[in-house]
């Protein structure tokens, strides 16, 4: 009830006022039943722009991060995701993700709309990722559809560490549905993981067909993290140079002082007689 209220009243006439965000083949998404809606992942406006395009509710499956969060922000946060009957989501992987696609599976079972970013994370660079096999499981095991969906130029508007999406330029949102992916003829065979690696191969093939974007054959999140290294490293070796610049200038301001010192010593020493020179005295 949040949800559509929110949708109909709030959100949805002031991103279709501020941002005019173009819709293109809305009739590919049933108008009643289960449906997977598997789509990339850019900004974290998707879950604002793709839901407002349509009519039903969409349940997502959302990182726990946002039912977890500590303090009164996070209950605030929390709150809100579970008043607009979004699924908690354990990214971690083994049993807890396990039983997160299981309380999709249900809503799937209830004739639901479940949205799901088979990347698992925004892309950090604009190119489309691998996706991870959950989204495959869920299609087997529910025999639900999936419609393959492209966002374009969320990145745009709300680039990763911006706060909220803002109208910026030229840039312009689009949302493109393509046509439903049907693998009920694999139902039931969700512990095979050869074929639920085929299917989510061929759900990333329909996503990157209607977005364009450039793939790559790695997870997003193992590239995270490698660019998180790198950036460790580089921030390491910067701090290193740092340092050994700083040696170089106070050794360098050293040897200046040195230098200093033994020219006033020299200038200050009094200056050799013929008869010092000599090691006599006059008669």
């Amino acid at each position: 009830m949040v949800y559509m209220f929110l949708k109909r009243y709030v959100v949805g006439p002031l991103v279709n006022v501020a941002f005019r965000p173009e819709v293109r083949g809305l009739e590919h998404v049933p108008s009643e039943g289960p449906a997977i809606l598997a789509s990339n992942h850019l900004s974290v406006s998707d879950s604002v722009f793709m839901p407002v395009a349509v009519p039903r509710q969409v349940f997502f499956l959302a990182k726990s991060d946002y039912f977890n969060s500590p303090g009164l922000k996070g209950r605030v946060m929390s709150a809100f995701f579970r008043a607009i009957n979004q699924i908690p989501m354990d990214r971690s992987g083994g049993r807890a993700s396990a039983t997160s696609l299981s309380n999709g599976g249900r809503k799937l079972q209830e004739g639901q709309l479940l949205g799901i970013y088979p990347e698992g994370t925004r892309s950090p660079d604009g190119r489309m990722y691998k996706g991870k096999i959950g989204v495959a499981r869920l299609a087997l095991e529910t025999g639900a559809p999936v419609v393959p969906i492209a966002m374009v130029g969320t990145d745009k508007v709300q680039p990763i560490g911006a706060r909220i999406p803002l109208p910026r330029g030229r840039a312009r949102v689009t949302t493109i549905f393509g046509e439903p992916l049907d693998f009920s003829r694999y139902q039931g065979r969700q512990s095979e993981h050869a074929l639920l690696r085929e299917v989510t191969d061929e759900i990333m093939h329909a996503i990157q067909a209607l977005s364009g974007q450039v793939y790559v054959d790695v997870y997003a999140a193992e590239h995270k993290k490698r660019l998180a290294e790198q950036k460790r490293q580089e921030t390491k070796q910067a701090a290193a140079e740092l340092v050994g610049s700083a040696k170089d200038r106070a050794r360098t301001a050293a040897q200046t002082a040195r230098h200093a010192a033994d020219s006033l010593t020299h200038r200050d020493r009094p200056a050799a007689t013929d008869d010092d020179a000599s090691g006599t005295t006059a008669p």
